[in-house]
């Protein structure tokens, strides 16, 4: 199975921390450090999905926030099969598969970020199959105010994503999460986008509210 990967690039001459959780950076600002972790829903690893998704957690990085971000197409995930047993009980999903790796990590997540490419102006399958799979969340809401970002790229371009935005958008605040923003970008042959210098800057600017 894949390897979690975890990382932070607090650096001791930029930050100094005070207290849990709160780093004063090279500016004077008290900040508190997130952990982001951010779900690709892309079959293409280094694709323009994952560099743009890179570039916003490298960036996030330097102000001292903490990452891990896992490969949708790594994990085993069936599809919801409206069991409603997730609304009983222990409120968890009782399917078997990876996915209790997937509800662990985001469970111990600040943030999200979904990245998945536009494929017939929704996500992938895969990151429909993840979004199908949060349902446990509507009833124990763990999600409730935490924020989670959009990622996707386009051959058409932003404006190709609006059923996409307004679907996520609808599901986020179903299970209580805070829509943060997105960069919806312009790019379509793997890899593409690391030669468009503004398309990359959208995506090293998503996280700037944190």
């Amino acid at each position: 199975m894949p390897r979690l990967r975890y990382y932070s690039l607090l650096s001791p001459l930029r930050n100094f921390c005070r207290g849990p959780g709160i780093v004063i950076n090279g500016s004077g600002a008290s900040i508190r450090v997130m952990k982001i972790l951010a779900l690709i829903g892309s079959p293409r690893k280094k694709g323009n999905t994952d560099l743009l998704v890179d570039a916003a957690l490298a960036e996030a990085a330097k102000h001292g926030h903490k990452w891990e971000k896992l490969y949708l197409y790594d994990y085993e995930i069936k599809p919801c099969v409206d069991c409603r047993v997730c609304k009983k009980g222990e409120l968890v999903c009782v399917l078997k598969d990876d996915m209790p790796k997937l509800y662990k990590a985001i469970d111990a997540a600040d943030v999200l970020i979904l990245g998945t490419p536009i494929y017939w102006y929704g996500p992938t399958a895969k990151m429909k199959l993840l979004i199908d799979r949060l349902r446990p969340y509507v009833a124990n809401r763990k999600l409730e105010g935490k924020k989670a970002y959009l990622v996707a790229p386009s051959e058409e371009g932003p404006s190709a994503c609006g059923p996409l935005v307004d679907g996520l958008k609808m599901s986020y605040k179903y299970l209580g999460l805070v829509y943060g923003g997105e960069a919806l970008i312009t790019a379509n042959e793997k890899g593409e986008v690391a030669g468009m210098p503004a398309e990359m800057e959208k995506a090293r600017r998503l996280l700037d509210d944190l």
